[in-house]
């Protein structure tokens, strides 16, 4: 048992930093990328300054890995060509400012 009890502790410390997938990336560069690619596009679609496309009656986005997905689709089809770590901190600072996600 007491051999059980350190490698039970270690698998549960990775596994909660790996379900958080948000723990390394840079909000404030996520804020910069979407004022700088998102919003004019969303603001034509949902008027004002496109927030509403985020916190519309019916989402599309249910969850974190799901919003990871959004963003990735929309790098893709706008040919944005951002790297991974620039798509998680675009949806690191999106789940930070409307999704409130857990993880």
């Amino acid at each position: 048992m007491t051999k059980i009890l350190p490698i039970l502790l270690c698998l549960f410390c990775i596994n909660a930093v790996a379900n958080d997938m948000f723990a390394n990336a840079d909000v404030k560069a996520g804020k910069a990328l979407v004022e700088k690619n998102c919003i004019s596009c969303h603001a034509s679609s949902y008027g004002g300054d496109g927030s509403g496309i985020y916190t519309r009656e019916y989402p599309k986005v249910k969850t974190s890995k799901g919003l990871v997905a959004q963003v990735r689709s929309c790098n893709t089809m706008l040919g944005l060509k951002w790297f991974e770590d620039e798509e998680l901190n675009v949806a690191a600072y999106l789940n930070q400012t409307y999704y409130k996600f857990e993880k």
